[in-house]
């Protein structure tokens, strides 16, 4: 029964990290700690970004929540430290591995999430600067920008094209 609990803390963490990461994507990224996001809307030459320091930022309290409970047998902190850290790893997998590419795994996927997740965050770079953003969500995705890859995809099989660039 413990390990039915155990799942449920760590999934629920990983689930609430979604709201967390936009709150602080929104709040703080785009506020108080914009000159370290700054560069990851207007790119400069390199392969890493100050923005990359984000990544240390949430791996810190991640670490810590499993270091001590593991070693003060607390179950549901170490539940919720891996839980960060399961939404570290697929942040990592969407953020820098499918939308931005830093590595080329998934570069012409037609998988329709794929697609409206790499428009959302297109919407979302459109804005160079720090107001007027959009879509801060990284894993969620807004109906409408389903909506559009949906109406892309519509269009695309009427012309018989295989894949539509964003």
């Amino acid at each position: 029964m413990m390990a039915v609990y155990y799942l449920m803390v760590l999934l629920g963490t990983a689930i609430t990290m979604e709201g967390i990461t936009w709150l602080t994507h929104k709040y703080i990224m785009h506020g108080l700690l914009w000159y370290l996001h700054k560069d990851h809307h207007q790119k400069e030459p390199g392969f890493f970004e100050k923005n990359d320091w984000f990544f240390v930022i949430f791996a810190v309290p991640s670490m810590l929540l499993i270091y001590f409970g593991t070693y003060r047998y607390i179950w549901w902190m170490q539940a919720i430290g891996f839980g960060i850290m399961m939404y570290g790893a697929a942040y990592f997998l969407v953020h820098d591995v499918i939308i931005h590419q830093r590595f080329k795994w998934f570069s012409k996927s037609k998988n329709t999430y794929v697609r409206a997740i790499r428009w959302a965050h297109k919407m979302h770079h459109k804005h160079l600067d720090r107001y007027q953003g959009e879509s801060f969500g990284m894993l969620y995705v807004h109906k409408k920008y389903w909506q559009k890859i949906k109406r892309d995809k519509q269009l695309m099989a009427a012309k018989k094209v295989g894949y539509a660039p964003e």
